[in-house]
């Protein structure tokens, strides 16, 4: 299962060249600046701006391939898509809106059961209220019920949270992580937010000014030394982890990945759960010896893989694996060299913050 896209397009000042092969299913997000080009690409797929010469294949299906003359019009593609604004009707309830869009698909071809996606939503106590009623988040979940329902074989989201505040980001990524762990529709998820990427995302393209700087596996591609030139403070690593021992007295879990441990808040998730962590290059020190007495938590024995020039020139990045897991370390080139690290060396790995995603 694979999504196959290729286009090209110019515009005045910009031009657009994308050539991918993505998973056909999970989260695949398109991440960028602003002006790199992710919403261009995102309605390319989705038919709203026909490119000429242009290729794509979702799972097997053809939706377009200029040279057998085939481009099935956005009406025909079996997709969902969600935009920045919820664009709910204001005159129909929240049950109006979703019937409006479980009525766009013949029944023969329903393949969603309507109640689940309002479990999983968490919408079944606003489905008599008008959208004037809702607050932003629950508009942008009603909006992304009203996709689900026309049983798409593509869910297209550009920018979902972009119009929300903190709180009511914090409010509906739960919800789509369910969609993530509980449907099989693979999702094209437009973002420049680096949160939401570590958090939902199985697979990465970057972008800039209409280029595709990378295309990968999430992990594997946020370890790449020659990426977090772009993604500045936010840079570090995503790894996958079960939560496997609880220090109720501390109030601290200890999450475990291929390679090592490390202890961070317990925010409740059971033993046995899976999170991922976010670990960032600027929490990340390296030692040459372990280091006792000392306030940080988690010291773990690693090996240097490579050091290369951070954006600033007092900094270097440091990419290490702990067993088969990566990590980035943001150094001072000073301390880099006091340290002589060099690839095939074993050092410590001192990481001082770990945020676990729920």
């Amino acid at each position: 299962m694979s999504i196959a896209a290729r286009f090209r397009i110019a515009f005045p000042g910009f031009v657009l060249d994308a050539d991918l092969t993505l998973p056909g299913r999970g989260v695949t997000a398109l991440f960028g600046p602003s002006g790199s080009g992710k919403t261009t690409l995102l309605r390319a797929i989705a038919g709203l701006e026909r490119v000429a010469g242009g290729h794509l294949v979702v799972n097997g299906d053809t939706w377009q391939d200029d040279e057998r003359r085939i481009f099935l019009p956005t009406h025909q593609r079996p997709l969902g898509y969600v935009f920045q604004e919820a664009s709910l009707f204001p005159h129909l309830s929240v049950r109006g809106n979703l019937d409006y869009g479980r009525k766009r698909i013949a029944a023969a071809n329903r393949r969603i059961d309507g109640d689940r996606v309002i479990d999983l939503l968490g919408i079944g106590a606003l489905l008599d209220r008008l959208p004037a009623r809702l607050s932003g988040g629950e508009r942008q979940r009603v909006a992304i019920a009203r996709a689900l329902l026309t049983s798409p074989k593509l869910l297209l989201m550009d920018e979902p949270l972009a119009a929300l505040d903190y709180a009511r980001k914090q409010e509906i990524l739960p919800y789509l992580e369910r969609l993530h762990d509980e449907l099989e529709i693979p999702l094209l998820y437009v973002s420049h937010a680096h949160d939401e990427v570590a958090r939902l995302a199985d697979h990465l393209v970057m972008l800039e000014q209409g280029r595709v700087l990378a295309n990968g596996p999430l992990g594997a591609t946020l370890a790449r030394l020659d990426l977090p030139l772009y993604l500045g403070e936010d840079a570090g690593v995503v790894l996958d982890a079960v939560v496997v021992e609880r220090d109720a007295g501390w109030h601290l879990v200890r999450a475990e990945f291929p390679g090592g441990s490390v202890w961070v808040r317990d925010n409740g998730l059971p033993v046995g759960h899976r999170v991922r962590l976010r670990i960032l290059a600027r929490d990340v020190s390296v030692a040459r010896h372990k280091l006792e007495g000392s306030s940080i938590l988690n010291t773990l024995p690693a090996r240097v893989v490579d050091v290369a020039d951070d954006a600033h020139p007092a900094l270097a990045l440091v990419r290490l694996d702990i067993g088969a897991s990566p990590l980035i370390a943001r150094l001072t080139r000073r301390s880099a060299a006091a340290l002589e690290l060099r690839p095939g060396m074993e050092v410590w790995g001192q990481i001082k913050a770990v945020a676990l995603i729920g």
